[in-house]
């Protein structure tokens, strides 16, 4: 084959497979996003979404095309960006294609049970019965009120509707799913599914990954055991780990007196104004946000990509479509915080997918062979803004115009950072749940041994039974995010360490204009043609592990007051000396849409703030309370 001939087979070949997938994947997720956002349109359907699913998955399980990719990989250069692009194929057709024929027919077999649980989770009427009366309300409403409302008794209801989530997947579906996945996974050769989900996703099996969290474990078993005594001991005793009390005794009084200051119609102009402060571009990207709580719609937050980013053939850019949507309740206490928190989370998300620079569609979609954890360190690391003391001093803003007061983030810091340990410990429940879950035999799998290992392993974990049941988390039913939480950990420790990386060089993160530019080159980029524990090391010249995040459980409440309380000081300081921009430029189109409902989009609206204002005001018209 002459250089020439070459030349043209691998361009062919690549464009063919670029232009090919990007179709099916954009058909699949326009069926996603229109089934979980309960869309009313007829060409939605638990049918498509299946076919659609199986189409895209067929397409990167052919056999043909992963040994055409290793015929090519042999004849081009090993330095090449056509081999860069070739080498990441061959992980992603690994990742789909069984040799098996067994294995196929259990994939099928378990997208099918998956697909009729789902339904049927989206049927599920939840709620509490409070002062005699049955009062529904979605997973993230019940959640909210077990941690906010002052009543104990109304707390206690909550807490016992959701583990209606439980009753009702183990006997709708869920006990048959898990002995399904196992049997395909093992026909693979994996020990089990979860070693099959976190291979194709990290690149190592379930063994190494918990050598990992076992470490982790480990380190801070001591520490939350201790923040469990003392707490019970401050609070009033044993009744106070109670899971419906835990949370609200930790921090809901000051979480109702915080929420002034994150009104929720506020939350998108304030993740604008903060990302941009950040100097973070979406490259012409165009959003669907769907931030509003309803009926019907799916319940958990995520940011998909109906449209990847990437550089065509001829150096054109083709430019990101997210969709994003997070389940605020206006009205709630502790809605505002809870909004802006996810915002934050998912925005990060499409930040990182919009700016993924690399020759094909397939390094710039979430799933296997891209990292769970690098996925979720972009999201998590932005996030974990919005509990900065310099942060809230700037955005932290009343419908008055005042910004929170020192003393109130004072009492947060005093009240939370003693057991912060415990999100730690409900964090790493879940994959300890689910590695335990997928090495049940089969034979001792049913709905109440399933109900008694997830009580089992909250205790083990958690210490005692969680505010958030287990099995009412929502990942570990779907295909794409059960046997996932682990990327959350990892993530985790990522951020930790990616901060720590950035105080110790800038000082500060806060309206940082390096962080933007910094991310984008070092962990964006690249999307899945790096490993996620290379990017870590390569950004913070260190290999990824706890040492940073139990650095900061092991702080003392003084030292945390004294550093938060300078910041706080030096941003105030700033904000008072200066004026808000009149403009914040993302370089993104943005729809904020509810349902089939457009309610405000920047192309129409003329602007990012006036999109803002014009969301302001339907947030305020449709929740204000007479």
């Amino acid at each position: 084959m002459t250089a020439s001939t070459l030349t043209t087979d691998v361009s062919t070949f690549l464009d063919g497979i670029n232009t090919s997938y990007e179709q099916l994947h954009r058909e699949f997720e326009l069926q996603f996003w229109g089934t979980k956002m309960a869309l009313s349109g007829p060409q939605y359907s638990t049918e498509e979404l299946t076919r659609t699913k199986g189409e895209m998955e067929d397409f990167l399980a052919d056999e043909e095309k992963l040994s055409k990719t290793r015929e090519l990989l042999k004849a081009v250069p090993e330095d090449s960006v056509e081999a860069k692009t070739l080498k990441m194929l061959e992980r992603t057709f690994g990742c789909y294609i069984m040799e098996s024929e067994e294995a196929k027919t259990l994939r099928a077999e378990a997208t099918k049970i998956e697909g009729g649980l789902e339904a049927a989770r989206n049927t599920l009427t939840l709620g509490a019965t409070i002062d005699g009366k049955f009062e529904e309300m979605s997973s993230v409403g019940l959640r909210n009120k077990v941690r906010v409302d002052p009543d104990e008794a109304t707390r206690k209801a909550c807490y016992e509707g959701l583990t209606k989530i439980g009753d009702f997947v183990t006997e709708n579906g869920f006990v048959e799913l898990v002995k399904v996945r196992n049997r395909m996974a093992k026909k693979l050769g994996f020990l089990d599914f979860y070693d099959y989900k976190v291979s194709n996703a990290e690149g190592f099996g379930k063994i190494a990954l918990f050598e990992i969290l076992d470490t982790l474990e480990a380190g801070t078993r001591p520490i939350m055991e201790s923040a469990r005594k003392q707490f019970a001991a401050e609070k009033g005793g044993e009744s106070a780990l109670s899971p419906w009390n835990q949370g609200f005794l930790m921090s809901g009084d000051i979480v109702r007196r915080m929420d002034p200051y994150f009104p929720f119609e506020k939350s998108v102009e304030q993740w604008g104004r903060s990302f941009a402060a950040m100097n973070i571009s979406y490259k012409q990207a165009t959003m669907d946000l769907d931030l509003l709580d309803r009926k019907g719609k799916y319940s958990n937050g995520f940011c998909h990509w109906p449209q990847p980013a990437w550089v065509k053939p001829g150096g054109t850019w083709q430019p990101s479509t997210t969709h994003f949507t997070s389940l605020a309740d206006p009205s709630a206490i502790g809605s505002g915080y809870t909004g802006l928190t996810t915002l934050m989370h998912e925005a990060g998300h499409a930040a990182h997918f919009a700016n993924i620079q690399m020759p094909s569609p397939l390094f710039a979609q979430e799933r296997s062979p891209t990292s769970v954890a690098y996925a979720e360190l972009q999201s998590m690391f932005l996030d974990s803004l919005v509990g900065d003391a310099d942060w809230m001093a700037k955005y932290a803003i009343s419908r008055e115009g005042e910004a929170i007061p020192w003393d109130l983030v004072a009492e947060q810091i005093k009240a939370t950072h003693p057991y912060k340990v415990f999100a730690l410990r409900g964090m790493i429940a879940v994959p300890y749940f689910e590695r335990a879950l997928y090495e049940m035999p089969e034979e001792d799998l049913t709905a109440e041994s399933i109900k008694a290992l997830a009580d089992k392993v909250e205790k083990d974990i958690q210490g005692g039974l969680s505010a958030r049941p287990l099995l009412s988390v929502p990942h570990i039913l779907s295909d794409e995010a059960s046997c996932y939480y682990h990327g959350y950990v990892l993530a985790e420790m990522g951020v930790h360490q990616t901060r720590e990386f950035f105080l110790n060089r800038d000082k500060y993160i806060t309206d940082n204009p390096s962080v933007g530019p910094t991310l984008t080159e070092a962990y964006w980029k690249p999307g899945n043609s790096e490993p996620f524990l290379s990017l870590v090391e390569n950004l913070t010249s260190a290999p990824l592990t706890g040492d940073a995040w139990v650095a900061e459980l092991k702080q003392s409440v003084e030292d945390v007051l004294k550093e938060e309380k300078e910041s706080y000081d030096a941003k105030l300081a700033q904000c008072s000396s200066g004026t808000p921009d009149t403009d914040v430029d993302l370089d993104m189109r943005i729809r904020i849409v509810d349902g089939d409902s457009v309610l405000a989009d920047t192309d129409e609206d003329g602007g990012f703030l006036m999109t803002c204002k014009k969301f302001e005001q339907y947030v305020q018209a449709r929740f204000t309370k007479a």
